[in-house]
């Protein structure tokens, strides 16, 4: 009995450590939209406004990223 609610913690544990996947899902929209806007109003920035968005939105993804492996490791090496 205690086998089992111990597995299924585990994948409760594992499910909502990828809770912050959607806070990185969210900054990279947010980061895209106020990229394809500046752009908009300065279209002559794009490359360094381009290069900034890109270096942010890898930053953001990592937090994702991180939350994965998390799950895959308590998933299936805890």
């Amino acid at each position: 009995m205690e086998g089992n609610i111990a597995e299924g913690l585990k994948f409760v544990g594992a499910g909502l450590s990828m809770v912050s996947a959607i806070g990185a899902g969210l900054g990279i929209g947010i980061l895209g939209s106020g990229a394809v806007q500046a752009i908009g109003r300065n279209p002559d920035a794009a490359p360094l406004i381009q290069q900034n968005m890109i270096l942010a939105i890898a930053f953001a993804e990592a937090v994702a990223i991180y939350a994965l492996a998390t799950s895959l490791i308590l998933i299936f090496a805890a």
